[in-house]
């Protein structure tokens, strides 16, 4: 009978309880095989305000809380000396949730004995040069690591090319979806657009999720809706600096268009469900191009139509499921919406694909199982 191995899995995310469902799910896939213990900050500064750990009552993995100290920086701030102790009790192997050049990530490739396997997670997916000691750090975690995972294919492609990872072994992993929260539920998407005071049964819905800001994309959009000429309403869902242009732009549509701010992630389910087709136009920048797009796989699991732009992760996500335009051009975001939108037929045929690529390759489980198997192949490797 083969012993349960151990796996300790760091992340300030963790001090989010959303941000735990890798190592929940982690622990309900890989139970009698792994016992999962997610090592998550007592409290954090967070981006917009304070955030304490709050743990959930049916959490299948252990969750231990430590200090976290600096956290007003997510490239300086350090876990608390406790974390010494979590790293050495019989574990099997330890996976990082911190960028490789920071400092947090270095204290936890520092503190992991050299016997136990470290893996770390990435998002990085631009070249850059990092000062010291954030450059020193990066080479010293990658020279430790025993893997790395990449938080998508173009993460991994740009990786690569950098020194010591590709002496290492490596995975591309998407983030996960709930598919519990997220699917089809057309009577709550019509109870939103009541709510927003449209009728169900008016011109298509045109969607955009996240933040109002020029690199997402969101003038774009704009200019791409003021030349379409096909019948439509379109719904802002989100926040950010450029919500007085938008809502000053939103003004001369009158009724055609909805701005709404501060819907909380369990709302997101209602907001995509009253959309026709989800639009996300992410602008690649000298500082900047899109990692993920969590609100395209929660799209898909929602069965919503997406249009995505070229930038970035965005066609990997997308794969066959959504159609990829030109990130800056507002004409061919025109003539695809125009030819979407009266196609229902097309539209029906994507909601398909994207439902069945949601299940297949970013459920949460599908995603936890590929965590599991890649710590595998760094066991047995070793």
């Amino acid at each position: 009978m083969k012993r349960t191995r151990r796996l300790i899995s760091v992340s300030h995310s963790y001090v989010v309880a959303l941000n735990r469902r890798l190592a929940n799910e982690m622990a309900r896939v890989g139970r009698d095989a792994w016992e999962v213990t997610a090592v998550a900050p007592r409290a954090f500064h967070g981006d917009l305000s304070p955030l304490v750990l709050q743990r959930e009552p049916d959490e299948a993995a252990r969750v231990e809380d430590i200090r976290a100290f600096f956290s007003r920086s997510l490239h300086l701030f350090l876990f608390g000396p406790e974390l010494r102790a979590h790293l050495a009790r019989g574990v099997d192997l330890v996976h990082s949730w911190e960028e490789p050049y920071v400092l947090a990530g270095m204290e936890v490739a520092l503190l992991t004995p050299r016997r136990v396997p470290l893996v770390f997670s990435t998002a990085q997916n631009l070249s850059k040069r990092y000062p010291p000691p954030f450059a020193q750090t990066e080479r010293f975690v990658v020279d430790r690591a025993s893997g790395w995972m990449a938080w998508g294919e173009t993460v991994r492609e740009n990786l690569l090319q950098r020194p010591g990872y590709a002496s290492r072994p490596s995975r591309a992993i998407p983030m996960g979806v709930a598919l519990e929260a997220f699917q089809p539920d057309r009577a709550q998407g019509e109870d939103f657009l009541r709510e927003l005071g449209w009728s169900p049964s008016g011109p298509p819905v045109v969607g955009y999720l996240g933040r109002f800001v020029p690199e997402k994309g969101v003038p774009l959009l704009m200019a791409a809706l003021d030349a379409l000429e096909t019948p439509w309403r379109a719904l802002f869902v989100g926040g950010g600096p450029l919500e007085e242009g938008l809502r000053g732009w939103a003004t001369r549509h009158g009724d055609r268009v909805r701005v709404v701010t501060g819907v909380p992630h369990a709302g997101v389910p209602r907001a995509l469900n009253a959309m026709d087709v989800l639009c996300a136009p992410s602008q690649t920048t000298p500082q900047w191009k899109e990692q993920f797009g969590r609100m395209l796989v929660e799209a898909f699991a929602c069965g919503v139509p997406v249009l995505g732009s070229d930038s970035g992760e965005v066609p990997h996500t997308l794969g066959d499921a959504g159609i990829v335009l030109p990130e800056s051009k507002p004409e061919a975001w025109t003539e695809a919406l125009a030819t979407l939108l009266e196609s229902p037929a097309r539209c029906q045929e994507l909601a398909e694909r994207g439902r069945e690529r949601a299940a297949s390759r970013f459920a949460w489980p599908v995603v936890a199982r590929a965590h599991l198997d890649f710590f595998t192949q760094v066991l047995e490797q070793r």
